[in-house]
């Protein structure tokens, strides 16, 4: 599809909002508003939150533009209940919408910082990504997903809304704490947007990729933020299977299976949490070529022609997870 002709993401994911607003207590969430009037989901910080939670936020956050489930544990993935991720849409419903693009700042009484994701990034369009893409949404609401512990500022959600061109009761914002139940399976949930943004780095074409599927263990919750941070991010460096789905040619296509799995990276083969500790917790002074699925498959439309890398390490996952 012509990006032009693109769907209002947000317009897209406002009936899984609504829904999941209704079920916020089947959900064991905790809905509120704000002093300026914006919705708050609470999906894990004042409340249990669930796996099904998070499987409903990752489709919001992907705009109803993919399909999320969960399987029960088997042998092959730790005994680690599976994410699976499709999508038709993957540029659109992956960087346009799921993305955890926009850094989000606020420091007047107390500082908070935080990346938020999903459809509301569209609206604002203030990552140079929308540029390059050639999209920018037009709608009267937006849901905003943002990983964090504590609850965001007043001023902060009503400067969200006004970069959106909304009225803040007409943003609803989703909070997941990065290791809740909700909180790990919504990550889990973006081992394909990993890859679509690790090809984005490396300059593949990405008007060429025509869908996307992916697969990847849930790891357990955890209260402990860096430890939280690190078992989610090892459980798709470890264990995360892309197939991608390209129009491409087979040189590019071979080529994209050779440099898109993670063990491509110089800092591969350790858990993130001593990556990053090793890097005296600088962030971005890891390789950016890490941050990208264990194991990916090609399969290039015209030629039939499927081209595979990487491998499913679970002793890694082990390590990481249970020492």
């Amino acid at each position: 599809m012509n990006r032009k002709d693109w769907p209002s993401v947000n317009r897209h994911a406002a009936p899984l909002v609504e829904a999941l607003v209704n079920d916020a207590e089947n959900l064991k969430l905790k809905v509120s508003r704000s002093e300026s009037g914006c919705r708050v989901v609470d999906a894990g910080i004042d409340c249990p939150g669930s796996l099904e939670a998070g499987r409903r936020v990752a489709e919001i956050c992907m705009a109803d533009l993919g399909q999320v489930t969960i399987s029960p544990p088997g042998e092959h993935d730790m005994n680690l209940s599976t994410v699976q991720v499709s999508t038709s849409y993957p540029v659109l419903s992956c960087l346009g919408s799921q993305y955890a693009g926009w850094s989000l700042k606020y420091e007047a009484e107390k500082t908070f910082r935080a990346l938020g994701s999903g459809p509301a990034r569209a609206l604002a369009a203030k990552e140079a990504l929308f540029a390059e893409l050639g999209y920018r949404d037009s709608f009267d609401r937006a849901c905003m997903v943002i990983e964090t512990s504590k609850l965001p500022p007043d001023g902060l959600l009503s400067a969200v809304a006004m970069e959106c061109g909304i009225t803040p009761r007409n943003l609803t914002v989703i909070l997941t704490p990065t290791g809740c139940l909700a909180g790990v399976t919504q990550i889990a949930a973006r081992v394909v947007e990993v890859a679509l943004h690790k090809a984005h780095e490396l300059e593949f074409d990405l008007d060429t990729i025509l869908s996307a599927t992916g697969s990847v263990p849930i790891p357990p919750p955890n209260s402990d933020d860096l430890a939280a941070m690190g078992w989610t991010n090892d459980t798709i460096l470890f264990a995360g299977s892309v197939s991608l789905v390209v129009d491409c040619g087979d040189d590019a296509a071979r080529q994209l299976a050779r440099t898109l799995p993670s063990f491509v990276s110089r800092d591969y083969g350790k858990p993130f949490v001593q990556v990053f500790k090793d890097y005296d917790y600088d962030f971005f002074a890891i390789d950016p070529l890490l941050f990208s699925p264990a194991k990916v498959t090609i399969t290039e439309n015209t030629s039939g022609r499927n081209y595979s890398s990487g491998i499913l390490d679970y002793g890694l996952l082990y390590k990481s997870i249970f020492g």
